[in-house]
């Protein structure tokens, strides 16, 4: 593992200079990010313009992407990066002038808006672009253009009108993508599938090393620079791991075809941290060090806008998005605010600490936040995208189960306020979509867990991932033993791939995509199972 002490000299001697106590304030944080990376400075302190004329390789390696669709917005995101395995990219410490083209029409022969962004070094030289004033519900495309070099082009699409009722709204739900693990074929899969929007659950990146041959990919026909077979904790491993991510043709594929909603999971900082608690022993200083250098990598590449850049080790992820009166998303992050695990972490029995009341998943401020978006809401769907498994999954039927601590199910209390705040607000078609465990999952939203006959609240879709724990199978070896304990599971495969989700006015279909490996190349794509849940009545059935 890379020692933390490689955080710049700068970095840290900010952090010893508010000393602890005022580091720990998001104030003392910020500033102190501020003084050892610095960012983008106006007027004579601003860095040097570079002459585009100057970049002569390729600066698109790590494609296009859109985000974050609203009725008369769209995000647009790209980096230049000649050279993505290396520290900086391969483009000197200096400005650079991009321009951008939005158009109705893949060939640009009907241009609706075009402008010039900045590519500031003091953000790895990543461009979001927020393109305003279009027409709600179209679909458009849009390129980039530096020196003499244009970037693939992208597709992408704006939200419908806020009153308008669209027949159908169509998504994909992708989560876990361990580039170490295998092949992230399902998105060249998932970029051929007709879908409005992608939302990305979290574990988008890995901290764990990639070794010379890319871990299980095997590969014979390149080697991959030392500098990714170290864990990541400065700012420049975080930059250089997207760039290795980012690099793979199949995600860059999927970014191009579809406007992403991103959220995060642990992964992009590190593994089942809670809050500002970290997995390891390290001084809470030194964590959010780490957790201030990952927040500010995850910002610059990601389709995500102005309000969503971080401050220090503070970020506001948690966002709302709505497609007309069909369906609101209330983005969650489950991560950044929430209570140390219980027992330890890991599968425990539970008790007293982890069903303590005060315990929280999302911090009291995102929670209001979410329970009034909920009473304000007229939307058909109330879709709820976080991180973690929701409903109670036990490991077996008998009396001493045992509950994941880092899941809702180690948080009751704060998963027991979520359920009655959306059933007070009246939320008749609540559905949950999830990532984190590697497995597809689909579940009834139960009033009552120990309950079988108590109400059904909602339904929970759960994201295989896109390459993390290798092939997979179809019936992992507790298969038998989760069904039994759970008997409000209704679906569970092993295997690697994603959902689609079509909402309409009467019913929302989920569809489980999987392909049969990831450790080798080209796999097929197959549905594993599809499931239907009704308007005004809660619960999956097999379509």
């Amino acid at each position: 593992m890379t020692p933390i002490s490689q955080h710049s000299d700068e970095f840290r001697a900010a952090a010893r200079h508010f000393g602890r106590r005022r580091f720990l304030t998001t104030a003392g944080a910020a500033a102190a990010l501020a003084f050892a990376t610095q960012l983008p400075a106006a007027g004579a302190a601003a860095a040097a313009e570079l002459d585009g004329r100057r970049i002569t390789e390729d600066p698109f390696t790590l494609g296009v992407a859109s985000g974050d669709p609203l009725p008369g917005s769209v995000l647009l995101w790209t980096r230049l990066a000649p050279r993505p395995f290396e520290p900086g990219g391969g483009l000197p410490a200096e400005r650079v002038s991009v321009h951008w083209e939005l158009a109705r029409d893949e060939r640009f022969a009907r241009t609706v808006r075009r402008g010039r962004a900045t590519a500031h070094p003091e953000f790895s030289h990543t461009v979001h672009v927020e393109v305003e004033h279009l027409e709600p519900g179209r679909e458009f495309y849009y390129r980039f253009r530096a020196g003499d070099w244009t970037s693939p082009v992208g597709r992408t699409r704006t939200a419908p009108a806020p009153w308008a009722r669209p027949a159908e709204l169509r998504i994909g739900a992708v989560s876990c993508q361990a580039y170490h693990d295998g092949y992230f074929t399902a998105y060249r899969h998932l970029a051929d599938e007709d879908l409005d929007v992608v939302l990305h659950l979290g574990d988008y990146l890995y901290e764990y090393a990639v070794n010379a041959t890319g871990g299980a990919r095997a590969y014979t026909d390149r080697t991959l620079p030392a500098v990714f077979n170290r864990e990541t904790v400065t700012l420049e491993d975080y930059r250089l791991r997207y760039g290795l991510y980012k690099s793979d043709p199949d995600l860059r594929a999927a970014h191009a075809a579809h406007p992403f909603v991103v959220t995060w999971d642990d992964h992009e900082t590190e593994n089942n941290y809670a809050g500002g608690t970290p997995e390891n022993g390290v001084p809470p200083e030194e964590f959010l060090l780490r957790r201030a250098a990952a927040y500010r990598a995850y910002w610059e590449h990601q389709p995500l806008r102005a309000p969503q850049r971080p401050e220090g080790p503070d970020m506001r992820l948690y966002r709302r998005l709505r497609f007309g009166r069909l369906a609101q998303f209330d983005v969650l992050d489950t991560r950044q605010y929430r209570s140390d695990q219980a027992y330890g972490d890991g599968w425990q029995v539970p008790g007293p600490l982890s069903e303590d009341p005060a315990r929280t998943m999302t911090g009291a401020a995102q929670e209001r936040w979410l329970l009034d978006g909920w009473r304000a809401s007229d939307a058909r769907w109330n879709v709820l995208p976080q991180q973690v498994v929701l409903a109670e999954r036990r490991d077996r039927s008998t009396a001493d189960f045992k509950l994941s601590m880092d899941s809702w199910d180690g948080y009751p209390a704060s998963r027991q306020r979520i359920l009655a705040g959306a059933e007070s607000a009246g939320v008749e078609n609540l559905m949950v979509l999830t990532g984190d465990v590697h497995v597809g999952y689909g579940f009834d939203l139960k009033a009552d867990f120990r309950d079988p006959a108590s109400r059904t609240l909602g339904t929970e879709i759960v994201a295989t991932s896109i390459a993390s724990g290798k092939d997979g199978a179809d019936r992992p070896s507790n298969y038998d033993k989760l069904l039994q304990a759970n008997p409000h599971l209704r679906f569970f495969n092993g295997r690697r791939g994603y959902v689609t989700v079509a909402f309409g006015e009467e019913s929302a279909r989920a569809d489980f995509r999987t392909v049969p490996y990831v450790t080798t190349p080209g796999a097929p794509v197959a549905t594993a199972g599809s499931f239907v849940t009704e308007a005004g009545n809660p619960g999956l059935t097999p379509a």
